[in-house]
């Protein structure tokens, strides 16, 4: 699968196959993560791989639409510095993600993000240092309907080309 064909088919996927992910994809997606591009090369992120059912499900109740987490064979929680001092940083958190998420669907590993509400019972359940902050982990399986990695796009279901593009100004 090209790039191109990866972001056109590219969808949330929230239900898995309760099956483990190979432990090379695990390497591949959170390697993905690692490489991504960041503001002056900074790389504010650390990725803490969760595969513990309890813990997921834990994490699942932690967000109001993150009990997808629950049922995933991976959780990846992306802890990073505090944004209020840079405000590049959940850019560069949401281009780990994107990459992480791309290389998945590569490898036919369905994903989903799940914004984190309680923060601090976060730190708690994980034991993240003080200094660093979770606001986004990311459900990873296998699709429980596989037919979700080659179905096309539903039609209508974004805005056109020219509803979003202007050109040199608005």
């Amino acid at each position: 699968m090209n790039v191109s064909e990866a972001i056109r088919l590219k969808r949330a996927v929230r239900e898995f196959q309760p099956v483990p992910l190979q432990a090379e994809h695990i390497h591949a997606v959170l390697n993905a993560g690692r490489r991504a591009q960041s503001s002056k090369n900074t790389q504010p992120w650390h990725f803490i791989a969760i595969q513990d059912r309890a813990t997921l499900g834990s994490l699942g109740q932690l967000g109001a639409w993150a009990g997808h987490l629950a049922g995933a064979a991976l959780g990846v929680a992306i802890v990073h510095p505090d944004p209020a001092e840079r405000f590049q940083i959940m850019f560069d958190i949401g281009q780990a993600a994107a990459y992480m998420q791309l290389a998945a669907w590569e490898l036919g590993i369905g994903s989903c993000l799940a914004s984190i509400y309680e923060p601090e019972a976060a730190r708690a359940l994980l034991g993240f240092p003080a200094e660093y902050h979770l606001r986004i982990c990311i459900s990873f399986g296998y699709p429980l309907e596989s037919e979700k990695l080659t179905r096309p796009p539903k039609a209508g279901g974004r805005q056109s080309f020219d509803q979003v593009v202007h050109w040199d100004r608005w």
